[in-house]
This record gives structure tokens, sequence and C-alpha cells, in this order.
């Protein structure tokens, strides 16, 4: 039996608990949670899931961690889950961008011979560029295209009229890394694709707003020594978070099974 403990209890980790809910070798034992957000917890993860602060408030000894909080919580957690030796999976790869977290998650985890497993969220076919990252990758493009709804909150509120556009319009074009630090709640995909390929000042990001669109569309080009990829994936959200990707919950809950499985793809 794999025991998990969760970190956040949104949109997103109220979608895997209900996923891995249809598998007997995996229990949610634990969850780490904002104060105020305990009866919402005990909703999503049940009864009797031992609640939490912070890591150290957690008495019961877990397989895995999953954090699905955001950036925030990765910060603030990340550190002290790793370096107790245990696993943790993540879909705050966003947050890498900023050199020194990486650096001292990467110290964590050493310390503590662990992983910060980062799962692909709202993408896909990473395991493509992971593995053309082995030989040369001359180019990796990652697009985003989301309608103009989406982009609230963002800093293309101050660059576009999202109220009256027209037509698609680019609000950014840069590396990932500045789009990570400059759109930290949209761009955990274009954070993925770099860390999957050549990293996040080689990887070049286009970020659209498009009225025609109903729903997000994600884009990666790739070329290099393996050949040129292309990849398009337009997103569902999950039901009772517009804002959530469900393949992204999906995402997680099947890197938390992965120890689970005998063969493994």
């Amino acid at each position: 039996m794999l025991t998990v403990a969760m970190v956040g209890c949104g949109a997103i980790g109220g979608a895997v608990a209900r996923y891995l809910a249809n598998h007997d070798n995996v229990r949610i034992t634990a969850a780490i949670i904002e104060p105020g957000m305990e009866s919402r917890a005990r909703e999503v993860f049940g009864e009797e899931v031992e609640i939490g602060h912070v890591f150290d408030d957690i008495a019961t000894s877990v397989d895995l961690v999953a954090d699905c909080a955001g950036h925030p919580a990765l910060r603030q957690h990340g550190e002290a889950i790793l370096s107790r030796g245990v696993d943790l999976v993540s879909v705050s790869s966003g947050a890498l961008a900023d050199s020194d977290l990486y650096d001292r998650l990467a110290a964590a985890a050493r310390r503590g011979d662990s992983q910060l497993r980062v799962v692909s969220g709202a993408i896909g076919a990473l395991d493509v560029l992971c593995a053309a990252s082995i030989g040369t990758l001359t180019r990796v493009t990652y697009r985003g295209r989301k309608p103009p709804q989406s982009w609230r909150g963002s800093p293309a509120e101050t660059k576009l009229d999202l109220d009256t556009l027209s037509e698609a319009a680019i609000h950014f074009s840069g590396s990932a890394r500045i789009a990570a630090l400059e759109y930290p709640k949209n761009v955990n995909v274009a954070a993925s694709v770099a860390l999957a390929g050549i990293g996040f000042d080689e990887t070049t990001v286009e970020l659209i707003a498009d009225p025609a669109l109903e729903r997000n569309i994600h884009e990666v080009v790739a070329e290099g020594e393996f050949g040129r990829f292309e990849f398009q994936i337009e997103g569902r959200p999950l039901p009772d978070n517009p804002r959530s990707s469900a393949i992204a919950a999906m995402s997680v809950a099947r890197e938390i099974l992965r120890p689970t499985t005998q063969i493994v793809i």
C-alpha cells in the first residue's frame, strides 16, 4: 500500500483524490493545507486524513507527497519534504525558473536521497523532449494560445484590451524563464517544456490571446539531432474549476501510481 500526503485541497487536489479512489493500492493519509481549510480537506480527502500546516506536523509516515497547491506551496514545503527523504510530485514547474529555489530543492533532494518529480501537467509528449535532450536539441518553441478571459490576472491585462480583442494577439515573446517569472499562474506548461528540453533560457515562448478560442491550446515545436517534432493539445478544464486543466490532474494521479505498477511506460 502506497501512502500519500497531499499538499493543497483545491480543484486539482480534489480531482487527484477522485482518480486515486479507484485504486486500492494507494491511500491518501495526510494533507498539508493552509489554516482555515481543514473542513475542505476532510471533505476532499476523507474524515480520517491527518491534517497539518507544514510537513513536520504530519506524524504519520508517508511514502510520497503530491503538491497540487502551486508555486508558493513548493517554495514553503519542498525543501523540508525532500530533505526528509520523501519523494515529492509537483505540478509547479514554473517555480523552478527561480534558479535559487531550483538549487535549494536540488540540494535538499541530495541530502535526503529523494527526488522532486515534476509532472507533465497540461502538456504532453515530454518523453520525446527528454529523450531528444540526450542528443543535441537546436530549437524548442512553446506557444500557448488561450481565450482572452483565461489571461485575466496576468500581465496580458496591461498589454491588451482583453474585453474588446477581435483577433489573436501575442502579448509575450521571450525565454521560458522570463515567461515563468512574469506569468507565474499561467505558464507551468512552458516551464515543463523547458525542463524536459534545452532549459529555461534557450526555450522560446509565445503567449497569445485569441478570441476565436473556447479552450486552451498548447503547442510545442522542437528540432535537433533526432529530427523534427510538433505537438498540440486542446485541453479541457476541470468541471469545478475552469482555470484548472483536467489532464494536469490526471498527470499527477498517474505519477503517484507509477511506483505501484510492475511494468512502466
